[in-house]
């Protein structure tokens, strides 16, 4: 993780999505990832709860790959890179070389780098993927399908029919690939786990620090997508070895963290914190709201994993196997609980993420010209919040927010 990484990565918040359609709302490549990721969660917990093998490691990694790629290649649209595909196999390979050459010099972590690779060749073909990954490549890319066509659906309403009906006849047909999972089915036909969805598709209608203008402007969703990804690649830097299901746990953390949101809306931390009691008094009002609207519209079998994940969620926890939630040190993290059997969580470290996204929102804000009292205050505070060589989940946090800053 390192400052030009981390700005690439931000650049997803200004790539347009569909700019060659009249668009309702901003359709941006950070919120279609955001969403894209969700979708995979729910279809990979159907399969899951069936007593099939989800890779979600790969799945995560997938995702990040993907929005790197893009980020690359923003300029040529999807059709026309599937057409070079197969009609120019062998360009299309030098334009993969093209793409990783684009990051050789801004991701450290060879390990990263490889699997980065080796992604590009199994999307390309030139990769086999392994026969354990083939249902997760298969929930993937059904998620990558159907967040596109409800990005479709919503951009409908104001488009003419001959504009968007080739194109939604053209996804449903791909879509069609992917009707043996459950999840897919459940989706399709509306059933309550789609109304979950809409729920959360909320949070790319709302708008992060509202009360003034911003460049690039950010949904709750994508920031919560951005989170994750920071979420994960500071947990590659800190370098201890985490087991598989910490690694997962702290993805989704990151992106559910404000899940609460999409049925009590974004309040700003200058309000929330406007009394000394009114922070545990708005959290409690979140839960007793989220229990009422989106509880019941989670499915039985990933409810208290959700649950799990937003509950008290920038303290490090795990789940023990009767169900008892315990808050535990970093240290006891790394040598206790570095487990998959325990569950645990990197709450902590999800949190820094969290700042760190709202510290570059500002930042970045500033310096493209766009700037208010409540940008620089808000930039400010982050940066004075954690103190100089104070070292949390294994980050010296002050000394990399003034390298972003910097």
């Amino acid at each position: 993780m390192n400052k030009t990484l981390a700005l690439k990565i931000f650049e997803g918040f200004s790539i347009q999505r569909w700019n060659d359609l009249v668009r309702p709302f901003e359709l941006v490549e950070m919120d279609k990832a955001g969403e894209k990721m969700v979708l995979a969660y729910i279809i990979g917990k159907y399969e899951e709860h069936k007593g099939h093998f989800v890779d979600w490691k790969w799945i995560i990694y997938a995702s990040l790959f993907d929005l790197l790629k893009k980020i690359a290649l923003c300029d040529i649209k999807a059709p026309v890179q599937q057409m070079i595909m197969k009609e120019y196999p062998a360009e299309y390979m030098r334009l993969n070389e093209w793409v990783l050459n684009q990051y050789r010099s801004l991701i450290n972590d060879e390990d990263l780098f490889s699997a980065f690779t080796i992604y590009i060749g199994q999307k390309a073909g030139s990769i086999p993927l392994p026969e354990d990954k083939q249902l997760s490549m298969k929930i993937y890319q059904a998620a990558h399908k159907f967040s596109t066509i409800r990005e479709l659906e919503m951009l409908s309403v104001v488009n003419e029919k001959v504009r968007v009906e080739k194109i939604e006849k053209e996804l449903r047909a791909d879509l069609q690939k992917s009707m043996d999972l459950e999840g897919v089915q459940m989706l399709i036909s509306h059933q309550k786990v789609f109304d979950f969805l809409l729920k959360i598709e909320q949070l790319r209608f709302q708008t992060r620090w509202n009360q003034t203008p911003r460049v690039p402007a950010t949904s709750v969703l994508g920031h919560s997508y951005f989170v994750a990804i920071m979420t994960l690649l500071l947990g590659r830097e800190i370098n201890v070895g985490m087991c598989d299901r910490r690694i997962i746990n702290d993805f989704f953390s990151g992106l559910f963290h404000d899940l609460p949101e999409a049925v009590t809306r974004d309040i700003i931390s200058p309000v929330k914190q406007a009394t000394d009691d009114l922070p545990n008094i708005v959290k409690k009002i979140e839960d007793e709201i989220v229990d009422k609207e989106l509880v019941p519209l989670m499915e039985d079998f990933f409810k208290d994993e959700l649950i799990f994940y937003t509950s008290d969620e920038f303290s490090d926890r795990v789940l023990c196997k009767n169900g008892v939630v315990v808050k535990v040190s970093w240290e006891d993290l790394n040598n206790r609980y570095n487990t998959n059997d325990f569950n645990p969580v990197d709450g902590r470290l999800v949190r820094i993420a969290d700042h760190l996204s709202a510290l570059m929102e500002a930042d970045i804000s500033i310096k493209h010209g766009i700037t208010s009292k409540h940008l620089s205050g808000g930039r400010d505070g982050m940066l004075s919040h954690y103190k100089k060589g104070e070292v949390i989940s294994g980050i010296d946090v002050n000394a990399l927010f003034s390298e972003i800053c910097g």
